[in-house]
């Protein structure tokens, strides 16, 4: 069924949705339709497009349609749409026609006052709704933001110890894999690996109880903390008396801050190093890094505890690969 257009409007403005209304009800009376039935209906629509912005600022656009033997609005980017009324019968084309250039002529000889108005109301309803929005954007942004630093603290937490705050297993897991790669890919710097073994702590712990052994961790990881460059290298507790760092330098500076700890800690404090650097065999994995790692611990306790032995087995031409750091 073919569908007529007879009226476009933009509802603006209160004078807009006025004259619109009169539109509706002169187009009911020049087509024969039932001008009580289309007055009640009237109403009802006057009070929809309100609900839908007309005559707030906002370019509300509606259509009066003609479609067969019915008369009706619609509106809105979704089409809403109201009957109007229906007609006994459908109206000659002339007659469509005729409607049509009324209307027309109509909407266009408008009032420069009402231009004005519309302009007016037109611009302040832009005004406000870019302030609406920009507030909007701003609580988005906001709520980003407060959602952003949540999820930092949940995945600091999820990585960080509770008792000593340094990094935990799970952080050293990753962050190690992340600089072991980089190191082997890029070949432009060191990387060392130190792990801490403190002597004796379960003596410790039954000898003066778990709140000194708590102080006692906490002493070691702040002794770790001041060795290291915290915005540079990692410091880690696994859990228990077992501690490590990840520090990007070669095994004399790893020794120095190794031994910085030892001292920090009484010398009550087993440590192992592993070193790669530009001309570690490419076929090194990981895993092999930290088990150099774990046999010069074993040596550093093995040999009488106290101590820091390298371990440089993972290098060429090392010759005697494992050995002690300096004292100084």
């Amino acid at each position: 069924m073919e569908t007529a257009e007879l009226l476009k409007q933009n509802l603006a403005i209160e004078p807009d949705l006025q004259n619109f209304i009169g539109f509706v009800l002169e187009s009911v009376t020049r087509l024969g339709g039932n001008s009580f039935a289309a007055s009640i209906a009237s109403l009802d629509l006057m009070q929809k497009l309100r609900n839908a912005g007309a005559a707030t600022g906002f370019p509300l656009p509606a259509c009066l349609l003609l479609q067969g033997h019915q008369l009706r609005v619609q509106w809105g980017e979704h089409a809403e749409h109201l009957k109007i009324t229906n007609l006994s019968q459908p109206p000659k084309q002339d007659t469509v026609a005729q409607l049509r250039l009324h209307l027309q002529n109509s909407t266009a000889s408008a009032d420069p006052a009402i231009l004005l108005q519309r302009n007016a109301e037109m611009a302040r309803h832009l005004d406000e709704t870019r302030a609406r929005t920009e507030k909007e954007l701003e609580a988005l942004q906001q709520t980003l933001e407060k959602r952003q630093t949540e999820l930092h603290e949940s995945l600091r937490q999820a990585e960080t110890d509770p008792l000593t705050g340094l990094l935990n297993r799970r952080a050293f897991d990753e962050k190690l894999g992340q600089a072991f790669r980089h190191t082997m890919r890029q070949r432009t710097a060191p990387l060392s690996l130190v792990l801490f073994d403190l002597d004796h702590f379960k003596q410790i712990n039954d000898e003066f109880g778990h709140q000194f052994g708590d102080a006692y961790l906490n002493k070691m990881a702040h002794a770790m903390r001041s060795a290291i460059r915290v915005d540079v290298d990692f410091a880690f507790r696994f859990g228990g008396d077992e501690f490590a760092v990840v520090i990007f330098a070669d095994h004399p500076q790893a020794c120095d801050k190794a031994t910085q700890v030892l001292r920090l800690m009484e010398n009550k404090v087993s440590i192992g190093i592993s070193t790669i650097n530009p001309g570690t065999p490419d076929g090194l994995t990981v895993e092999e890094f930290i088990h150099h790692a774990d046999n010069a611990l074993y040596e550093a306790k093995n040999s009488g505890r106290g101590r820091v032995v390298v371990d440089l087995c993972a290098l060429p031409d090392s010759g005697n690969c494992q050995f002690p750091c300096p004292k100084k």
